[in-house]
């Protein structure tokens, strides 16, 4: 999915079942949290790709 940072603004791609945190390219603030499933994912959704 693509998802937008909601401090920088910066949008990139994630995936929903991440393993581990993602954080943002630009400024490195939590995007996505690992749950053990889906991730909780603390930013905007822009789109969800297939």
């Amino acid at each position: 999915m693509k998802v937008k940072c909601s401090k920088c603004s910066n949008e990139q791609n994630i995936f929903s079942k991440a393993a581990t945190n993602v954080k943002c390219l630009v400024c490195e603030s939590t995007l996505a949290e690992a749950t053990g499933g889906n991730a909780k994912v603390k930013a905007e959704i822009v789109e969800k790709l297939k």
